[in-house]
């Protein structure tokens, strides 16, 4: 518990003063956002907001969580070290994209197939270690399963290594993916993240209390999963960077996590499902981010269908080129209707909130339903 604490703590005052610093230090190169043309016209206002401050989100956790590592006198584990390299690498990907961004003043990046091609790179990479035998512990436990789960494996399919690998890339690039979608008001995402990170915080210290490789536990009620303790304090570390972050990042936002910020945080929501063997809750847990996403395809989905197809538009009686939202993101949906940022934010905090609420409410009923 010692080095949770620490490592959270740590990476708060990591994030609160280096966000500072990085505000000023990149204003003074200036690293400022693009504003997409389409969007809602009152984001214009934000044009030159200094961007990548996910690069602080990013060293704030690696720092905490390798101090409280060298304080406690503890080895990193397989499991963390693997997280890290996804939050990492991911968060690498999102640099790239948002460097060009500003070299080249417009609002686009890396082009989609290479961003797709990194964030795959990233996720096969990620998935081969987790599953590779050269990773079990004394127990014979690898840090990723071959079996899809809910609260624990759902032991009675296991899948071939190709199809683990395959659902792995959906899922970090479907949530990095997902985060960069909700990245589009101030302090949303940050804050959001900060609640289903906190979540797992305490997903992982249950787990740990509760873990198969320790004396005196029932073991028809345990957790089998490879690092618990290590993916708590990672999951502490990344929810202070958020909650430093945040403090800078709401409205009015003096700086923006950028792609680096969003993509990496969105891999790591991922990789902390695979690890803690919770693919499935996570779905629960940030349905923020999946109903965000929904939202997206949804309109891309019907405009295409509409455009296209005279039978859809005879079925839903809708003209060509028909919308659901009156813009997507589901967020701005709501300024298009005249709400206020401020206001989004927060309603949007509560959903996410709830949604939080509910995935630990599922997860802790289901211990008890079992003891």
């Amino acid at each position: 518990m010692r080095a949770i604490l620490l490592g959270g703590g740590l990476s708060l005052i990591i994030s609160l003063l280096g966000t500072r610093y990085a505000i000023r230090m990149l204003s003074a190169k200036g690293y400022g956002q693009e504003i997409r043309e389409d969007g809602p016209t009152t984001h214009q206002t934000k044009r030159g907001t200094p961007t990548m401050g996910g690069i602080v989100i990013i060293a704030a956790t690696v720092i905490g969580y390798f101090f409280a590592k060298l304080v406690t006198g503890t080895a990193p584990s397989a499991s963390a070290l693997l997280l890290l390299f996804l939050f990492v690498g991911m968060g690498t990907v999102g640099f790239l994209d948002d460097f060009i961004k500003i070299y080249k003043q417009r609002n686009l990046g890396l082009r989609s197939k290479a961003k797709m091609i990194g964030q795959t790179v990233i996720a096969l990479v990620f998935g081969g270690l987790a599953l590779s035998p050269w990773l079990e512990d004394d127990r014979g436990q690898t840090p990723a399963s071959r079996h899809l789960s809910f609260i624990r494996d759902l032991d009675q399919w296991t899948l071939p290594v190709v199809v683990v690998l395959l659902l792995i890339w959906l899922f970090v690039t479907g949530f990095s993916n997902a985060v960069n979608l909700t990245d589009g008001l101030d302090g949303l995402a940050a804050g959001s993240s900060m609640m289903v990170f906190g979540a797992y915080t305490f997903v992982n210290i249950w787990q740990n209390n509760q873990w198969c490789g320790q004396e005196n536990i029932s073991y028809g009620r345990c957790y089998e999963v490879r690092d618990p303790l290590d993916l708590a304090i990672i999951a502490a570390a990344i929810t202070g960077a958020c909650f430093g972050f945040l403090w800078w990042n709401a409205s009015p936002a003096q700086i923006f996590m950028g792609d680096t910020g969003s993509l990496s945080l969105g891999a790591a929501l991922a990789g902390f499902a695979i690890l803690t063997r919770t693919e499935i809750l996570l779905a629960v847990i940030g349905g923020l981010f999946v109903m965000v996403t929904l939202s997206v395809m949804i309109q891309v989905s019907f405009f295409k269908a509409s455009t296209r197809s005279g039978l859809v538009r005879k079925v839903f009686r809708v003209q060509k080129g028909h919308r659901v939202f009156r813009m997507a993101p589901l967020h701005h949906h709501f300024e298009m209707l005249g709400w206020e940022q401020v206001n989004v934010v927060i309603r949007f905090w509560i959903i996410s909130g709830l949604f939080v609420a509910t995935g630990l409410g599922v997860f802790y009923a289901e211990w008890v339903a079992g003891t």
